[in-house]
């Protein structure tokens, strides 16, 4: 098994969050970045073949993409109805 899932709170406020797990006799850290993006599309004109819900993902894909290379997504966040933005969670390349 190469992960585990371990729900860790994470402060909304802070910038940085760093775990440190020990594996055998190894202690190994991690840091992890909680980050949100906007959620919400401008009014575009003529985009009859385009819906709101996929003009949001593609920004969000772009996003993802343009992101510090030096930090992998590891999860996204179901943003609640009507959100304006929605949170993602990096961790440091190691």
């Amino acid at each position: 098994m190469r992960e585990i899932c371990i729900p860790i709170p994470i402060d909304t406020g802070a910038e940085l969050t760093e775990v440190e797990v020990k594996i055998g006799k190894k202690n190994i850290k991690f840091q992890y970045r909680l980050e949100s993006f906007p959620w919400e599309v401008d009014q575009v004109e003529n985009k009859e073949a385009i819906s709101d819900d996929l003009l949001k993902i593609y920004q969000l894909k772009k996003s993802i993409a343009n992101y510090d290379k030096d930090w992998e997504l590891i999860q996204i966040y179901t943003p609640i109805e009507n959100a304006k933005m929605i949170q993602i969670l990096f961790r440091k390349r190691q």
